[in-house]
């Protein structure tokens, strides 16, 4: 038999700014710095999103603010 060890590092989170789908029963969501735009629809469903908070692991995006490259252009 095996068993799979429990990782006994812990992952940092920290509160992070995220877009959440306004429709009910959607649970679409991402996070605010890897949005392409200012006020985001969800990609499910086509709805707004709205701006709020949760509790996620400490990720970064490495090419930076989405929001000011022009559409249309590949990113590296």
């Amino acid at each position: 038999m095996y068993f799979q060890k429990k990782s006994l590092e812990d992952i940092p989170e920290e509160n992070t700014t995220i877009w959440s789908c306004s429709k009910e029963g959607c649970k679409g969501w991402m996070r605010d710095n890897f949005a392409f735009e200012d006020v985001p629809v969800c990609r499910q469903c086509h709805s707004p999103m709205v701006r709020s908070e949760k509790m996620l692991p400490l990720l970064v995006n490495p090419n930076g603010d989405l929001k000011s490259l022009k559409k249309g252009i590949q990113i590296s």
